[in-house]
Parts: C-alpha cells; structure tokens; sequence
C-alpha cells in the first residue's frame, strides 16, 4: 500500500489504532532496555556467574542495538516497513524465549544479542507515522507519546522488573517479554498499513558492512576504554586503540564506497549537509554531558555516606529516578504538541538550556541538599528526558531526505548508543581523574565535565536547521 493510501486510512479514523500498534511495539522494545536493570543481581546468582558477565551481556544487547538501527530503517523503506517491524518483533520474542531458557551465561548472551534486533524500533514507528498523519499538531503529540514510552515507561518498567525477579525469577521477565513483544507484532500487523518508498531500489549491503564494522568497533572501544577507569591496563589500551583504528579504516572505506556506489545507502551530499551532520553531534554532545550524570554519577552520590545524602538504593529509585522518569513521559506529548507550533529547533533549545539549569541547580544547590537534589533531576526530567530529547528523536525525522527517510533517524540512533558509551567513558574518568580534590571534588568536577559539553550540545543545536515542512506555518 502506498504512503497516499496510508496517510487516508489514518485520516479516516485508523488513527487511534495505528497509535496503539506503534506504542505496543515501542514498550517492547523499551522493556527490552530497561526491565532487567532491577534483576541484574538476581540474574548473576541463577545463572552462577558474575556481575561483569551479567553486565557485558546488557552491553552487548544495546551495541547489537545500535548496529541494527544504522540500516533496518534504510532495509525497510525498500522491503516494506510493516514487514520489517513484524519480523524485528518476531526475533526480539525468539530472543527472549532463548534468554528465559538459557542454562549458563552463554546462552544469555545469545539471547540478548538476538533481541537486540529490536534496537530501530522507535525510529521505525516515527517514521510509519510520519507517513501516515498527515496534521502537524497531531503528528508532533502522537510522536512525543511515543518517544516518552521510549524514555521509559514511567517507572514501571524498572517496578515490574524488580517484581517479578524477586517472586518468580530473573526467567519470568523473559517470558513477560515474550508475550509482549507477540502481543506487539500482532498488533503491528493487524493495524498499521505497509509503505515502501523505496521500492525497487537495490539495497547497499556493501556500504552496510563498512558502516556495521566501524559502528561496531568504535562502541566496543569505548566499551573497552571505559574498563580503563577503575585501573590501567596495557592489554586494554592496546585493544582499544586497535578498535579505534579499525573504526576509522573502515568509515573511510564506507565514505569511498557511497561515492562509487550507484545506489547508495547514504548520499555523500547528506553527509555534508548540516541537516545531517549538526542533529547527530548535538545528540551526540547531549548524551555525553547528561547521560550518565542521570544514570550513573547522581545515583552514586546521594546513597554514598560522604560526600552524599547515604541513602538506600530503593529510596534512590523512588525520590530521584522514579520522579526523573515519570516527568519525561508526562511532558513528552505536551513538547510533541509544541514542536510544529513553536518549530523544533525552538523547542529543543528550551530544552537544553533548561538543562544547563538543571545542571547548574545540582552543582551549586543539589549538593548539598538532598530535597534541592530532588528538584534538578526532576528539572532534568522535563527539560532532558521530555522535550531534548524527544526533539532530538523527532528532528532525525523530520530532517531526513525524502529520497531516503529511513536514513538519518538509523543514524540518529547509533548517534544515541554513542554518546551514552562516550558519557560512561568520560565523566567516570574525570571522577577517577580528579580524585586528589576529594570524594566531594571529584563530584563536583564530573557535574562541571557533564555542564561544559552540554553547553557545547547547545551550541551545536544553534546550527541545526528549521524543519519547515514538519511545523505549522499559519
């Protein structure tokens, strides 16, 4: 079915439908990401292995991620994207019946890479629904609905989790997503209309390689690179190093490749543009600076004793990311709904500087106060995880050719999975780096570290062109 025929199913009533199907899909993928966080201990004690193992395989599941979302997108404008969708869904179900009935860590480790097939899931809906609502103002709150879930699904997800390891085993929540991520790809294929753009053209496996390769060497190095913070390694060094030149070999083999190629799977002239290249450094620069001083470094010091507030990690969950989460996902729609009224590029400025506040109220207030503490992550929840970067996700769309729609929301993605490996690498090594100023320095040097890139995004975000077809002009 065309993208005409989809856009009046959409207007004639679909709607409602359409948007449950791609919500379904987007709670799968994000249960995925974010329902085992709670249970890693549990997993590690059922399957006999430790912690590190437990966490290499989290991280392997986001870098398959990662590397899927640079070309199922593309794939699925020429194959069709309905089809692509449900098969993704199909083998993220596979994967977890694989994890839920993994008898060592091995098998686990099958599981998750599987799984991480899912990785272009919401780029994907984003992309179907912008084919299909054809109203601005409709588009940009139904597209912050399900970029909010992508944030986290309130709370619950990390709830859910913690749950059902404890009453039932780490293995029940595999099983919880294999319903799921069925119930999912029913949906999908029941609701949604197929659309293929691209039809006809010849898929650019090739370039696909090259891209895969140096993605994937370049996440694997900074994976590596960030075991160099707790203690030096010349082992480690050496290997990250040798990542990172193969990283650059093989993007300068894909440049080289899409030049030759008469059906590229990205045009040089895109590369070049700055509506290509200024949205995926903001993303990258933005999840760099934030990422994980919300996930990592904020956690860490309000239950540490000294410098910190010495709080439980269940009192952690409930009075700093519970309410961090909760916001995003409530302002997610009402910064979707401004976007094509405001323009987006408008809205994501309000969103970075409010995030620079945020930043600065942790730093200079946040510190010292546990309750002040509690007000910039909840800051950060709007202004970061419900306008940011909800605008982020939404530009990768509304900004990519329309010969090839499904190209930069793909990139966008790996620009997400890189900036949140860069943030764990980084502001742990400022903190390591600066541990001479005192447990309570060190602190405060990683939230400066984390101000000064996002500054930096903020800038960036300044030459990110207006998306004049996405916003209402009268």
């Amino acid at each position: 079915m065309s993208t005409t025929s989809t856009a009046r199913n959409a207007a004639t009533g679909g709607t409602g439908t359409l948007l449950f199907a791609l919500l379904a899909a987007c709670v799968a993928f994000q249960l995925n990401a974010s329902m085992l966080s709670p249970a890693l201990v549990t997993m590690g004690e059922e399957l006999h292995t430790d912690q590190a193992a437990i966490g290499l395989s989290q991280t392997w599941f986001f870098t398959t991620a990662a590397l899927f979302s640079l070309f199922l997108p593309r794939l699925s404008d020429i194959v069709g994207r309905k089809r692509i969708l449900v098969i993704m869904l199909v083998l993220t179900a596979a994967g977890s019946v694989v994890a839920a009935l993994a008898p060592n860590i091995g098998w686990l480790f099958a599981g998750r890479i599987i799984q991480g097939i899912s990785g272009p899931t919401v780029p994907m809906c984003l992309i179907m629904l912008r084919s299909a609502v054809t109203d601005q103002r409709r588009y940009g709150t139904m597209m912050g609905l399900i970029l909010a879930v992508n944030g986290g699904v309130a709370g619950v997800d990390s709830f859910l989790g913690g749950y059902l390891a404890e009453n039932f085993g780490f293995r029940s929540i595999f099983w919880f997503m294999v319903v799921l991520a069925l119930v999912a790809a029913a949906a999908v294929a029941w609701k949604t209309s197929e659309t293929k753009p691209q039809a006809g053209t010849t898929m650019d496996w090739r370039g696909v390689f090259c891209i895969v390769i140096a993605v994937g060497a370049l996440l694997t190095a900074l994976n590596e690179g960030a075991g160099l913070v707790g203690g030096f390694s010349a082992s480690t060094l050496v290997l990250s190093l040798v990542l990172l030149a193969v990283a650059i070999a093989a993007f300068a083999a894909f440049w080289a490749t899409e030049k030759r190629t008469r059906q590229p799977m990205v045009e040089i002239v895109h590369l070049r543009q700055r509506s290509t290249w200024a949205p995926l450094l903001t993303t990258i620069l933005t999840m760099t600076g934030i990422f994980a001083v919300i996930n990592g470094i904020i956690p860490a010091y309000v239950q540490a004793a000294d410098p910190g507030f010495g709080i439980g990690p269940t009192e952690t969950a409930l009075l700093i990311l519970t309410p961090y989460a909760l916001l995003g996902w409530i302002f997610g729609p009402v910064s979707g709904r401004l976007a094509p009224v405001m323009g987006y590029t408008r809205v994501l400025r309000i969103g970075m500087i409010g995030s620079v506040v945020a930043l600065l109220l942790i730093l200079f207030l946040g510190l010292g106060s546990l309750p002040l503490m509690i007000v910039g992550t909840a800051l950060l929840g709007i202004m970061y995880a419900g306008t940011a970067n909800i605008m982020l996700n939404g530009l990768g769309v509304v900004l990519s050719p329309a010969g090839n729609p499904g190209f930069l929301p793909g990139m966008n993605a790996g620009a997400f999975n890189l900036g949140a490996g860069l943030s764990f690498l980084v502001l742990p090594a400022v903190q390591v780096g600066t541990a001479s100023l005192g447990a309570s320095g060190s602190y405060v040097a990683v939230i400066v570290t984390g101000l000064v890139i996002t500054l930096a995004a903020l800038a960036a975000s300044l030459l990110i062109p207006k998306p004049v077809e996405a916003e209402v002009t009268a």
